[in-house]
């Protein structure tokens, strides 16, 4: 290491070891043994991406695997299930095969168990074999990770004979051995505790697609195999699979038909090398930020696809472009063969999951498309076979999402928190190097006592890939990645982040980073989180737009930090949630209940106390003379995954005497009028909001409402309705002259509460005011129109009679 290492061998063996072993027990292990309730059945788990206690349920019976249909499956039959498998009871269960499609029989339907049967075949079912399913319905289990004491593994089952689930790209190139993300190398599967190579006899561009979707890349690309051939001989390899046989449109190898190398697996493929994979990434995920940011703005001109409402990149609900609007997809017959298409042609792999009922919260406007086939084969969604919906085949409850395989990164081992009470809040830490900016310095590795036990913990290392405890290896000079001199990256340190206009948007991507969904709250104060020996400050100035996948790519101050509170006490925070709330405004309620009136001023003094006319009202004679106000109804609803709740507690609530009730949220919306060209001439002073249940769809009850200091919200599935005749639901118009206008009203504008998407937030509608009366036309949502008819909207010259097209 050079001057700057006091390490000793020991010391260094430690932690190498240390890393073996947390890499080797982060990876999924196979499925558990099972013990068999009676002579001919037997359980196991299987699918992906799984842990050791989840996964797709399979029963042999009558010598023959085969699943379960999830139709009436409930947490009774998983319990049952669960306690098959050698765990205590069940957690969940997953339905319309979330782990992936079985093969063979459907052994079960219409399960329905009490929970205290011993054998799942004491339940009550269909009969064996007896199902109207496909297996795009196979159940999954969720249990708890807590074995039966004295449990015996009588049954063990050996899955990985006929299972294939984790898969990786192994870089073997020097160049490109540790560059994220790995786009080239060696195809392994896991076997067993290590990894296995695949014989390359037979392999084509088809089997090269599958990989690459898996590894979050949309297509493959020809690879140098000379270089390859070298490495092949080199090594001693250890072949699991051949005659692997793709048709391309598979999301995972293991939907591939292939055959398992029998006996002595390290003299096999003879004629043949390695599987060797080259992958193009996505606009997203490709060096050089320049040409990053100039394809991606390409893509956004090309596309008439988009994802909304996903924390992650590369997973959303499925928008698309017709007629120069935006509107979503139905889930009828959504399966990951059209999702795979739509991640594609958004550049990331093929998808993970495909999402129905609106699992990533409901759209808006239009529903586009409904019955959606697509091959697998096609560039893009529009390609596919179809149908055109109409209103009695869908709703926007059925919405389609897609999950897709996204590159690795190892961004999420750059960020870590502290001090909160559960793994989704604390105190935001990052990692940056000890060298000049954000650059780890290398170092050697002195030889004195090296060894072959010294030699098998680093090829150990190499073989895991790096964790993220503040010490990393490679080799270099090698002519491969098996082969150089061993050099240790030391000086990784974490930090705290300066809270200096910390909001929303910076924990939103604090949290993505994280892989822990949505930021519920950005927290500028973290005294309260004081566990951690971390007290350095390490990066200030962070400012995002919201989108980014690592603070790194936030702007910020670099190494000349500048903070003005100082100390861990004013260090960033975050706390994190799965789900998030979505609030958008009803647009067309506002263009049908938009009216002027001239409303005297001694009816007015509730509201100018409260600010809710324009500053030339304190100028006028009161109480005579009158305010001209432009009227509307607001209808905001939460089509998002959780409430929408005030960022602030109810001890922070002000009590309005001229409204009698508490209001939870000084700005809450803001109502303006602007010119074409964006001007603003008015604006409502409509502030401070009180939050409640109004209305909701059917089958959702109210939880909120303002009277009697009650608690405030809006529950999802409900909206808040301000009514056109409530005080201060207008904007002052008295000093707009007449002309043409905008209307904007924009809901949550500082981003106080967080959202799972924030660009459906503001409302516009065209206006023209001759003097006497208002015309208010064309509302939409914010992102609602393709971005030519948005512009086209903002050029508009208005209306020239009332009839309003």
């Amino acid at each position: 290491m050079g001057h700057h290492s006091t390490w000793t061998w020991q010391e260094l063996l430690v932690l190498l070891g240390g890393l073996w072993l947390w890499g080797g027990s982060a990876q999924p292990t196979p499925p558990g043994p099972t013990r068999s309730p009676a002579p001919q059945l037997k359980f196991r788990l299987a699918g992906y991406p799984r842990k050791h206690n989840e996964g797709r349920i399979e029963v042999f019976y009558n010598d023959e695997w085969g699943t379960i249909c999830d139709d009436d499956f409930t947490l009774a039959n998983a319990h049952v299930l669960c306690r098959h498998l050698g765990f205590v009871a069940a957690t969940g269960w997953a339905h319309s095969a979330k782990y992936g499609k079985g093969i063979g029989r459907i052994w079960l339907d219409n399960v329905n168990c009490a929970g205290g049967e011993k054998s799942i075949g004491d339940c009550k079912h269909r009969g064996w074999g007896n199902s109207d399913c496909s297996h795009e319905e196979d159940a999954g289990v969720i249990c708890k990770d807590e074995r039966i004491p004295g449990f015996k593994d009588s049954n063990v089952i050996e899955t990985e004979q006929s299972h294939v689930e984790e898969v990786r790209l192994r870089p073997v190139v020097s160049g490109a051995r540790r560059r994220l993300p790995v786009t080239e190398g060696v195809v392994e599967v896991r076997y067993k505790d290590g990894w296995a190579q695949i014989c390359d006899e037979g392999w084509d561009t088809k089997n090269s697609r599958v990989i690459c979707g898996m590894m979050g890349f949309p297509a493959e690309k020809k690879v140098n195999r000379n270089f390859y051939k070298l490495f092949a001989e080199r090594q001693q390899l250890n072949y699991r699979l051949h005659s692997v046989s793709c048709t391309g449109t598979e999301v995972h190898l293991s939907m591939c038909t292939f055959q398992f190398y029998q006996g002595n697996t390290s003299t096999a493929c003879g004629a043949g090398m390695p599987a060797v994979v080259s992958c193009l990434p996505g606009p997203l995920f490709t060096s050089g930020s320049t040409h990053k940011k100039k394809q991606r703005q390409q893509q956004q001109g090309q596309l008439r696809i988009r994802l909304k409402g996903g924390a992650k990149a590369g997973e959303g609900r499925v928008e698309v472009l017709k007629s120069n609007e935006w509107g979503t997809v139905c889930d009828d017959r959504w399966n990951l063969l059209s999702a795979s298409v739509v991640c594609r042609e958004l550049g990331f792999g093929s998808a993970k999951e495909a999402l129905t009922g609106a699992r990533m919260g409901q759209g808006t406007g239009p529903i586009h498309l409904n019955e959606v086939q697509c091959l697998g084969t096609e560039k893009s969604l529009w390609s596919c076979p179809f149908k055109n919906i109409t209103q009695e085949d869908c709703k926007h409850t059925e919405d389609a999402a897609v999950r897709c395989n996204v590159p690795y990164m190892g961004y999420e081992n750059l960020i870590r928190l502290s001090g909160g009470r559960s793994r989704f809040e604390g105190r935001v830490e990052v990692a940056v190097g000890a060298g000049d900016g954000d650059e780890l310095r290398w170092g050697l590795v002195c030889g004195e006592g090296w060894g072959t036990l010294e030699a098998m913990v680093v090829c150990r290392q190499l073989g895991l890939g790096f964790a993220n405890h503040g010490l990393q290896i490679r080799l270099a000079g090698g002519r491969t990645a098996f082969e150089g001199r061993v050099e240790v990256k030391r000086g990784s340190k974490w930090g705290t982040v300066c809270s200096d206009g910390w909001t929303t948007k910076e924990a939103m991507v604090a949290c993505r980073q994280l892989g822990l969904g949505y930021s519920l709250h950005a927290v500028t104060e973290t005294w309260y989180w004081d566990a951690s020996n971390v007290t350095e400050m390490v990066l200030s100035g962070v400012k995002c737009a919201g989108h980014e996948m690592s603070l790194s790519h936030c702007q910020h101050h670099g190494s000349s930090l500048s903070c003005r509170n100082t100390g861990t006490r004013f260090a960033a925070g975050v706390i994190c949630s799965e789900t998030a709330s979505d609030l958008l405004l009803h647009a067309p309620l506002v263009q049908e209940t938009a009216y002027i009136e001239d409303r005297p001023l001694h009816m007015l003094y509730c509201a100018a106390e409260e600010n809710c006319l324009s500053s030339s009202a304190r100028l006028a004679n009161w109480p005579y003379g009158h305010r001209r106000l432009l009227r509307f109804s607001s209808q905001i609803h939460n089509n998002g995954r959780a409430d929408f709740r005030p960022k602030a507690g109810r001890h922070s609530w002000v009590w309005h005497e001229c409204h009698r009730h508490y209001h939870s949220m000084d700005i809450f919306t803001h109502y303006d009028i602007l010119t074409p060209n964006g001007t603003k001439v008015a604006e409502g002073h409509k502030a401070s909001f009180c939050l409640e249940d109004t209305e909701c769809e059917e089958d959702v009850a109210k939880r909120y409402e303002c009277a009697n200091f009650g608690e405030q919200g809006i529950t999802v599935g409900c909206w808040d309705l301000y009514r056109h005749d409530i005080d201060c639901q207008w904007i002052d118009i008295t000093d707009v002259k007449p002309g043409n206008y905008i209307l904007q009203v924009v809901i949550n504008p500082n981003f106080e509460v967080a959202e799972s998407d924030f660009t459906n937030n503001a409302m516009k509608c065209n206006c023209k005011y001759d003097g006497h009366r208002i015309w208010v036309h064309s509302c939409h949502i914010g992102d609602a129109l393709s971005e030519e008819a948005s512009k086209r909207f903002e050029q508009y010259p208005g209306q020239l009679n009332n009839q309003i097209s």
